[in-house]
């Protein structure tokens, strides 16, 4: 396609079997892929592998330094920044909450800035942010100077999640997403050990005018920053132009998603994907909404949107644990230095979990939910042994507090669960937008349950969490059968025809016009309008 220019004006429709369209209206490897034909199953195993060896390594050492640098400030409760900032208990639950308002308010515009602008270079900026900001952590001798670099903190890690999400559903099948989501955020489990050897580490470095918080946030403030650098360079924005590939490759590996029925990208924001549909867009006059803009979004109207945020805020309320956990294992009187090697354990569970979890589901078709109801049982366990050990049984709460840790899995699986049942670039980033607001608010309202007064026991807190757990299993189930009843309706429709044969043209130099008959998997449908897309359970 080196010589054609394609053009962005509506095309006619020149033949009784042509669909008008735009190319700002199809994907953007529609124009890419044009008229080719099918991938070789061999040849979509090499580039798959190709893909993986260049992304999933940045992708895995970005969600680490993530999670470690939002973690920083629970490594620094015992590393002495409460006493040295002079922080009440509430005031330090406000650092944990600050953080996750501030990504709440800025998701959304996050996601519309990874629609509009390049995905890897977008992100570079936000990471080379949040470097800077980690490291003013340093600077900091007040709760104000705090809140204000917790803040941007927040803002800028908006991008990650969301923009993994998008590039997992660019690169990956579906089911090829259900491991990559999970190998990425086992990393999570990586950063737990990595951080608890750093403040290990931290705590025997003696100067007189730095303390050992001080150096946890400039070296991981550090790390962001290479990360940052290493992203600029390498990380690619889209399998339409990834540098790595060749541009034979780039649409094999355009085909090789083919089965997705979501694309791959489109940089347009699509109104119509926010629209009213069904019976409901048919009682509205078309063109006042058209000028308007009256249309209710799409996926504010779809029930698994919601069925998913709320399993996602509710999920998240227990992920308070992440700040005060290193105040629980010490409350149960264990020693600093101990306490930072323990912190560990809670890694490797994590990373054990996620990964056994992802294959799992990967392996049986169709067992996401059921997948995630099993390991959330050991939280709900965790949470009965904490509540009724006797105090004095330190090892055995520290065992039910690392069980806690086992229903992450569930967490995960519903991201790359998210993604895959959700078409149309749109609507797909509203719905990550609104599943990752719904984890802000989990996360942002969780802290102010652990009170001073329920010490040391807290058993208020703990119950809470159980009653979460608890719902989230529910929650899966449901959200299982609501697909699958989609699924079954979908399936006693006639065939809709309407997107059979949608053609653009492309104007070669020479002024020649060729017609390319583009695949309804790659005119940006959305999962409603699609009616031949299928749901996965």
């Amino acid at each position: 396609m080196g010589s054609s220019e394609y053009d962005e004006k509506t095309l006619r429709t020149e033949t009784r079997h042509h669909v008008e369209v735009s190319t700002k209206e199809v994907d953007t490897a529609a124009a890419l892929i044009g008229d080719a034909g099918e991938i070789d199953p061999a040849e979509a195993i090499r580039i798959r592998k190709k893909i993986d060896r260049h992304i999933l390594p940045l992708m895995c050492v970005l969600y680490w330094v993530q999670f470690m640098d939002k973690t920083t400030l629970g490594s620094s409760a015992i590393l002495g920044i409460t006493t040295a900032t002079h922080l009440t208990t509430n005031q330090y639950n406000w650092l944990g909450t600050i953080f996750y308002l501030s990504y709440l308010v800025f998701e959304y515009p996050q996601n519309l800035a990874l629609q509009k602008f390049p995905v890897g270079k977008w992100m570079s900026i936000n990471i080379f942010v949040w470097s800077v900001a980690l490291c003013c952590h340093a600077a900091c001798t007040n709760f104000a100077g705090l809140f204000i670099v917790r803040l941007i903190l927040g803002m800028c890690e908006g991008s990650i999640t969301a923009g993994f999400m998008i590039v997992s559903s660019m690169f990956y099948t579906r089911n090829e997403q259900t491991l990559r989501v999970g190998y990425w955020f086992l990393m999570n489990g990586t950063a737990q050990i990595i951080s608890g050897f750093i403040s290990f580490g931290s705590l025997h470095i003696h100067t007189s005018n730095f303390e050992p918080w001080q150096w946890l946030m400039i070296i991981t403030g550090a790390i962001t920053f290479v990360t940052a650098i290493c992203f600029l360079l390498f990380f690619p924005d889209s399998p339409t132009n990834a540098w790595f590939l060749t541009p034979k490759e780039r649409a094999l590996a355009v085909i090789r998603i083919k089965e997705n029925q979501t694309g791959v990208e489109n940089k347009h924001f699509k109104k119509e994907q926010y629209a009213l549909s069904g019976l409901v867009q048919e009682m509205i006059n078309a063109d006042w909404c058209e000028k308007n803009i009256c249309r209710m979004i799409e996926a504010l109207l779809d029930p698994k949107t919601w069925m998913f945020a709320l399993f996602s805020a509710l999920d998240n309320v227990p992920n308070s644990l992440t700040n005060q956990r290193a105040l629980i294992v010490s409350s149960f009187g264990f020693t600093n230095l101990q306490t930072t090697l323990l912190g560990c354990v809670d890694g490797v569970i994590e990373i054990v979990t996620i990964w056994t979890g992802v294959n799992i589901a990967a392996r049986f078709p169709n067992s996401r939910a059921y997948v995630g109801f099993v390991y959330f049982i050991p939280n709900l366990v965790g949470v009965i042994v904490i509540n009724t050990l006797p105090w004095s049984d330190k090892v055995g709460l520290l065992f039910g507090q690392w069980l806690t840790g086992v229903g992450t899995t569930g967490f995960v699986l519903s991201l790359s669960w998210l993604s895959s049942v959700t078409a149309g670039h749109t609507k797909r980033i509203t719905t990550n937008a609104i599943m990752l607001g719904a984890y802000c608010v989990g996360n942002a309202a969780a802290p102010f349950m652990w009170q001073a007064k329920y010490k040391p026991r807290n058993h208020v807190p703990w119950t809470i969490i159980g009653i979460c757990y608890g719902l989230c299993m529910l929650l899966l189930l449901a959200i299982r059968f609501h697909l699958d009843r989609q699924n079954k309706l979908r399936e006693l429709e006639p065939h809709d025809e309407q997107y059979d044969d949608v053609y653009i043209e492309r104007v070669n130099e020479d002024g020649t016009i060729d017609e390319i008959k583009v695949e309804k998997e790659f005119l940006d449908l959305t999962d409603q309008q699609n009616r031949d897309f299928r749901y996965v359970l």
